[in-house]
């Protein structure tokens, strides 16, 4: 089923699929639902599936200018109390999607059940991070996205990913380059100004299961296992020959860890 909801003068694409605990999956910078099509087809039998396009990306739309990674978190309460899903949920955020599970996790605790944070970072931006990121938004604004497919690519991949799954490479990059400039600029923007969680990671009361591509070069396994080790409910799941884009990439192994979790 695919809902398109109006909120408050948003618009917001969410694809709901399966019966039972309500597991809700936000995607990465700057891609879209179709980023989990391999774990909604995999897990829907045995809970129900939320893919949600974020403000913005995909086929969700509203303002974007000024946008903060709360504003995605308080988007998402938004979508849960539209379709009146009352009970507490379990919030899978990669990347992006995992700084934005942060801040469902401090602003929304009550409906939160349960953490999956998959291939994602604690630790805020340094001075040169901040300063990329201004730049990835100045040169989108004036040259649209395209330019992000190669500096990405290899970024996100695993090198077996790269030279074996190309259909999922080129679909990738092709919804990288669909995405509208402001919504990449403003993105990249809020992310230079997320706030870092490394010393709220004791903070954390839930379950959660933090995933990683053994080949992640953003977000590392050595950081990632950080993460785990500073949660106190938290385990770790390595996903051999996987990148940045594990679940993408090893859905089998990624939803398996996901399945055992829940």
């Amino acid at each position: 089923m695919e809902h398109q909801l109006d909120i408050n003068g948003k618009s917001f694409f969410v694809r709901d699929e399966g019966t039972g605990p309500v597991l809700v999956l936000v995607h990465g910078f700057p891609l879209d639902h179709t980023m989990w099509r391999e774990q909604v087809e995999g897990l829907s039998n045995c809970c129900r599936v939320l893919s949600i396009d974020l403000r913005g990306f995909g086929k969700s739309t509203g303002p974007v200018d000024g946008i903060s990674m709360k504003d995605f978190a308080d988007d998402v309460a938004e979508i849960l109390t539209e379709l009146n899903i009352e009970e507490p949920v379990t919030f899978c955020g990669l990347s992006m999607g995992g700084y934005i599970a942060w801040q469902f996790w401090e602003h929304h605790r009550d409906r939160l059940s349960k953490l999956i944070l998959c291939d994602t970072k604690a630790i805020g931006d340094d001075d040169a991070g901040k300063e990329t990121r201004e730049k990835v938004a100045q040169r989108v604004l004036q040259s649209g996205p395209e330019f992000l497919t190669a500096i990405m690519s290899g970024k996100l991949f695993a090198k077996r990913t790269l030279e074996e799954k190309s259909e999922i490479v080129n679909k990738v990059l092709q919804v990288i380059r669909n995405t509208l400039g402001e919504s990449v600029a403003a993105a990249s923007r809020a992310m230079a100004a997320r706030p870092d969680f490394t010393n709220r990671l004791s903070e954390i009361d839930v379950p959660t299961l933090v995933i990683v591509g053994a080949e992640d070069a953003i977000s590392t396994v050595e950081e990632m296992q950080s993460i785990a080790n500073g949660i106190p409910q938290a385990t770790i799941e390595i996903i051999p020959n996987a990148g940045h884009m594990a679940p993408l990439e090893a859905p089998e192994a990624t939803n398996s860890a996901i399945r055992s979790f829940l």
